[in-house]
């Protein structure tokens, strides 16, 4: 198998300079939205235009790094504006719904962080959306576009695992600062929409459309403190449509074991070899063949990249890589993922999770996609 990091060093070799236009992009909810204000400094084929904040001081400190830009505190007077192609969504959850529609409406195409909706009414209202407009969206599943997921993906490809049998997923971190920066977690998502939504794109990325869903869930000590209204404990069996099975884990209450797990895990198991993907740690592992484990750790080179040299200061690269990749799938007319469809569909299988932990039962997922309008 010829290794994925010779292939991308000898793509960087032979890259041609980006030489069309490139697309803009408005991005809106700047805290976490600043990351992908900085991020896109490191596109080809895209660029910061405008940031827009009902917070005056988040304004005030994009600025200081990005003083060039549009700023607004109105949403509006943003998606009026003809210089922007893309507008990119990192507001509360249960905000997507409406900031998506406006966007459709004022003839922008969308990026939006996970998760997509929380809502099966906002999962009606964007795909109607969607369709009356014509306009594209991409999901951020920030995960996708690490280096270790891609690498991993990239073998998967080419044939390395074999047939995949088995798909096991997590995402575990200690959120307590989570909630302090954003109160509405508490009380106004599950963290099934937040933080479990890695670990259930990965395993919906390898198997496909999933067919039912039993779920397990309880409350950490650290949720009761800040209120939490539902679960912060997953732990998830999943069935794809096909008969393969996946497990999806979080937990988001724990003291942290960096030096033995690292936050997001995915572990393949296939006919002819295993693998598994980390972050924050960059760390790609598979056996060969011949049995042999490789662990290829391109965290030194990539490090600026990714992590833009703070201590594993987060998603600057991922965004960088789905912003780039949306905006060539635009410019080019060629087929994206995770579009629309897939999101709503990724939805519905975290709400079926939703309610198999609420109810203690097994829930099929087909009949919330109707339900959503797929």
């Amino acid at each position: 198998m010829r290794r994925y990091l010779d292939q991308k060093n000898e793509e960087r070799k032979t890259a041609v300079p980006f030489s069309g236009v490139k697309k803009r992009i408005g991005v809106l909810g700047l805290a976490e939205g600043r990351t992908l204000l900085v991020g896109l400094d490191r596109t080809v084929r895209c660029e910061a235009a405008a940031g827009c904040d009902l917070d005056a001081r988040r304004i005030d400190d994009a600025k200081k790094e990005r003083p060039q830009l549009f700023y607004t505190t109105r949403y509006g007077e943003m998606l009026e504006r003809d210089d922007i192609d893309i507008v990119a969504i990192y507001t509360p959850d249960q905000m997507h719904g409406d900031h998506i529609v406006k966007a459709f409406e004022a003839g922008k195409d969308v990026i939006c962080t996970k998760p997509l909706v929380n809502s099966v009414e906002d999962a009606k209202r964007i795909l109607a959306a969607s369709q009356r407009s014509g306009k594209k969206l991409l999901v951020g599943q920030s995960t996708r576009f690490f280096e270790s997921f891609r690498r991993q993906r990239a073998a998967y490809e080419n044939g390395h695992l074999g047939s995949l049998e088995l798909v096991d997923a997590h995402y575990t971190h200690r959120m307590d600062w989570f909630y302090e920066k954003s109160p509405w977690a508490a009380t106004e998502t599950d963290w099934i929409f937040l933080g479990l939504s890695h670990p259930v794109d990965l395993v919906r990325w390898y198997l496909g459309p999933i067919e039912e869903v039993e779920a397990y869930g309880s409350t950490s000590e650290l949720g009761r403190r800040y209120g939490l209204q539902g679960f912060d404990i997953y732990i998830v069996n999943l069935r794809a449509r096909d008969g393969r099975i996946a497990r999806a884990m979080g937990h988001y209450g724990l003291k942290e074991m960096f030096s033995v797990r690292n936050c997001i895990e995915l572990f393949l198991c296939g006919s002819k070899n295993t693998s598994m993907a980390q972050y924050h740690d960059m760390k790609y592992n598979y056996t060969l063949d011949d049995g042999t484990e490789v662990c290829e750790d391109p965290l030194y080179e990539l490090r600026h990249y990714h992590f833009n040299s703070e201590i594993h200061g987060m998603h600057y690269g991922e965004f960088a890589n789905y912003s780039d990749y949306f905006a060539e799938a635009l410019t080019n007319g060629t087929r994206y993922s995770p579009g629309i469809e897939e999101g709503v569909e990724t939805f519905c299988v975290m709400e079926a999770i939703r309610r198999s932990a609420k109810t203690r039962t097994p829930v099929a997922v087909t009949p919330l996609l109707a339900e959503a309008g797929l």
